[in-house]
């Protein structure tokens, strides 16, 4: 009989865990600069734990506003109580600052200190307040002028084959992020974000309460 509880036990996933911090611009060296539309005293580290598409549990970390943090530790507390995969989590300034890099290396990240990727005036992306986060990009691409981003993400644009770690309407990580009232890029028309998720529903600002 003890054995067999020994064995159960073995079984159980690690609980969700998660942990927040205060970052400096120090520990943004690639991602924030002067300038730029919020000061490192109001992002956050927020570390996760989140389902590979390994099959196993792991550890990210995302820099976020600090507003940000409460509803995006709901939304991956739901996805890892169901077990929905990502592929990596890491910050921006592990690839240099550099959106592409991240993007190619199929990275779920947040805050970046950049103006949107989108036609018309040049203004601030949702990053770059750290109200947005980009979820499996290969899996859920971004197609703007015919091109799309990442390259890899083609063999994604047919959204009606579902597969592991896709955005689609009515799926579990569309539904966790309109829990906590995140729209989902993939509503675009035109040039559909199937990996962008935001506060604001695109890329102005969240107005402070």
């Amino acid at each position: 009989m003890a054995a067999l509880l020994l064995a159960v036990l073995a079984l159980q996933p690690p609980p969700f865990t998660y942990s927040v911090a205060r970052v400096t611009a120090a520990d943004l060296p690639r991602s924030w600069h002067g300038g730029c539309p919020v000061a490192p005293a109001q992002l956050r580290r927020l570390r996760v734990s989140y389902w590979g598409f390994d099959r196993r549990a792991h550890m990210g970390t995302l820099v976020v506003n600090v507003d940000a943090v409460r509803p995006l530790t709901r939304v991956f507390a739901r996805l890892y109580a169901k077990r929905f995969p990502i592929r990596r989590m890491r910050p921006i300034d592990a690839y240099g600052g550099n959106d592409e890099r991240s993007l190619a290396a199929d990275n779920t990240a947040a805050f970046n200190c950049r103006y949107a990727v989108a036609s018309g005036p040049k203004r601030w992306s949702a990053h770059a307040y750290g109200f947005a986060i980009d979820v499996n990009p290969v899996e859920n691409p971004y197609l703007l002028n015919g091109r799309v981003h990442p390259r890899a993400g083609r063999v994604y644009l047919d959204r009606s084959r579902v597969r592991r770690g896709m955005a689609v309407r009515g799926g579990l990580l569309v539904g966790a992020f309109a829990s906590v009232g995140w729209r989902w890029g993939g509503r675009w028309t035109g040039s559909p974000d199937y990996q962008h998720f935001s506060a604001t529903g695109g890329y102005r600002p969240l107005r402070r309460r």
